[in-house]
């Protein structure tokens, strides 16, 4: 089976160089260290969880297998990281994903390296294209018996009354705060920053967590801690796996691209790009996605998602008719200002 996506556009313990007595030490703590040529081994920046288990599975150990180069990994994601170590020269890691507001702005500010097109359509601002999610509406069943199925009533605390979670993201939460408003998706972007902020004053007081990581995301669902979530589906996933009476629509699902990029002046940016070469490739990603979730970007991976396993994935034809994506090169504003203004938004 084949299925397209629209070509869219658009988020340690590294060895310590010391000497003497103090390099017995140093095997027992967890530090960063100015990074070296010779050192073969690879650091990937990565989420944990269910996404760092696939990951080894499908393109970590394969990578090590067929090359010898050693993949270490360091959680979670961070893209404050990435720029200070981009600066200092002192490098945590090599490798991250970014979701397409943050590599935006990684690009502007000149924090990753140059790559080159690995497969046709999948650069995008110096990032290559892995794998697509989605944030989407989910609830507890054992409160809410029907869910909202728009996000105009996700902002309906009348009909739907409860409380409620966000991601801490400005990319991801101001356009469905403007579907919430009733704009339609056809006059989406460029967003109207404004009247986003204004929707979201009206939703403020419900939200009672913030969330910033997708494990918290999916404890708060699992836990009860909240009713109604924007939440990703894969995170999702995790909460109904573990037995959580939950439930989602993929109605006005919000999909993202996570991109590979490599950390600007890492010495280990040969290797960086072998790996990212590797893990966008057809069968290596396949392998990833379908046990994460998430939806190949390469089509040559197509080929190897078995049919059961794409009805899970937004790009499976029926779920990706229902959702949308994100446009960060007609964003309608600068995304990192508009992150400056969310976060002192959500500090008020």
């Amino acid at each position: 089976m084949t299925y397209s996506i629209k070509a869219g556009i658009w988020a340690p313990d590294r060895r310590m160089f010391l000497k003497g007595a103090g390099a017995a030490l140093a095997s027992t703590i967890a530090m960063p260290y100015v990074a070296k040529a010779e050192d073969k081994a690879l650091y990937i920046n990565t989420w944990g969880g269910p996404w760092e288990e696939a990951a080894r599975a499908h393109l970590f150990d394969p990578f090590t297998a067929e090359t010898g180069i050693e993949i270490r990994t360091v959680s979670p994601v961070s893209f404050a990281k990435l720029a200070q170590q981009t600066k200092t020269g002192v490098y945590e890691f090599d490798i991250t994903t970014l979701g397409a507001g943050e590599l935006v702005r990684a690009n502007q500010a000149g924090i990753i390296e140059t790559l080159a097109e690995p497969y046709k359509g999948g650069l995008f601002d110096n990032g290559v294209a892995s794998h697509a999610f989605a944030t989407v509406m989910a609830w507890r069943t054992d409160r809410i018996k029907e869910g909202p199925k728009t996000w105009a009533e996700f902002w309906d605390v009348e009909k739907f009354p409860g409380a409620r979670s966000l991601q801490r993201y400005a990319a991801r939460v101001l356009p469905i705060a403007l579907l919430a408003d009733g704009v339609a998706l056809d006059d989406l972007y460029p967003l109207d920053i404004d009247r986003a902020f204004a929707s979201l004053d009206r939703i403020k007081e419900h939200i009672r967590v913030w969330w910033t990581a997708g494990a918290q995301s999916t404890q708060i669902l699992r836990d009860g801690e909240v009713d109604l979530i924007g939440i990703w589906h894969g995170r999702f996933y995790e909460a109904e796996k573990a037995g959580a009476p939950v439930a989602m629509t993929w109605n006005q699902g919000e999909i993202d691209r996570a991109y590979w990029v490599v950390a600007k002046g890492t010495p280990n940016a040969d290797n960086a790009k072998k790996f990212i070469e590797f893990a966008t490739s057809g069968k290596p990603l396949a392998g990833f996605t379908v046990q994460a979730d998430y939806g190949p970007l390469n089509p040559a991976a197509n080929e190897f998602v078995p049919p059961d396993a794409a009805k899970r994935m937004p790009t499976s034809p029926e779920n990706y008719s229902q959702t949308f994506e994100q446009d960060m090169a007609n964003f309608g504003d600068d995304p990192a200002a508009v992150a400056e203004r969310f976060e002192e938004w959500v500090a008020s």
